[in-house]
């Protein structure tokens, strides 16, 4: 990516992260941040947004803050205007922005289904179409997934199918997008300390992960950061199309020993 701005008339580079304000959107944010990037926050939650541009607005120059409802096509798309106009270039999205839940699938009723699909699916396509447009060769997207979009986890029926369509969603971004010189890609995390598992998981549900991950741990995210930071990077040219469990092992996990 380019250098920082004012070293031979480049600018820094410059990234949108959805559900910026708040567990790995946050942390994804602080990570371009500290790798030099220039970092438009989409948050639908205010007090998220003020609470990150508590911690990070000393950077003001560089971050800029958007409540955005990222299933409104024309609020996603005049965010989407003003961060690159704001930055005077766009180089990456990250698709963090989403919701949960966790409950058998005969109590899911409709409108909880339809609602998580709005979000996870039709938001990171809404916000990915309209940064596409915006976005030159070596632009690249990540999509954050889950392993639940991998794997058949119980009370994940919503959660898990719309992560299953981001995973495909990207593979077809992918090869859209490929000729353009644009990459795509997927972070599918496993259980994460975030503010969304602290009000999903119960002692139950942690004792369940911890049995299941090899590293009998959950993740931070610190460590998805990194992933998504490496997939945003140059590093990362003749990679497309992916979907990276940063998972423990859960994904690879089989018999274990007790």
């Amino acid at each position: 990516m380019a250098g920082e701005r004012g070293a031979a008339g480049r600018k820094r580079p410059a990234a949108i992260v959805t559900g910026g304000a708040s567990g790995i959107g946050l942390g994804v944010t602080r990570r371009l941040l500290s790798d030099g990037w220039d970092v438009a926050v989409w948050d639908a939650a205010q007090t998220a947004l003020d609470q990150a541009s508590a911690e990070l607005g000393e950077r003001s120059e560089r971050v800029r803050f958007y409540r955005v409802d990222v299933t409104d096509e024309a609020a996603v798309a005049a965010a989407t205007d003003a961060a690159a106009e704001a930055f005077g270039r766009l180089d990456g999205l990250v698709n963090s922005a989403g919701i949960g839940l966790d409950a058998p699938f005969d109590e899911t009723t409709a409108e909880q289904f339809r609602r998580i699909l709005d979000v996870n699916v039709v938001g990171s396509f809404l916000a990915s179409r309209a940064v596409a447009r915006h976005l030159g060769r070596g632009g690249a997207i990540v999509n954050i997934g889950s392993v639940s979009g991998l794997r058949g986890n119980v009370g994940r029926v919503a959660y898990g199918a719309s992560k299953g369509a981001v995973v495909t969603m990207t593979q077809v971004l992918a090869v859209e997008l490929a000729p353009r010189g644009i990459r795509v890609n997927t972070v599918a995390p496993g259980p994460v300390e975030t503010p969304l598992t602290a009000a999903l998981h119960s002692d139950a549900i942690r004792a369940g992960w911890h049995a299941a991950v090899p590293m009998a741990r959950y993740g931070t995210v610190e460590e998805i950061a990194a992933v998504t930071a490496f997939l945003l990077s140059d590093e990362a040219a003749y990679v497309t199309g992916q979907t990276l469990a940063v998972d423990g092992g859960f994904c690879a996990g089989g018999l274990k020993r007790g």
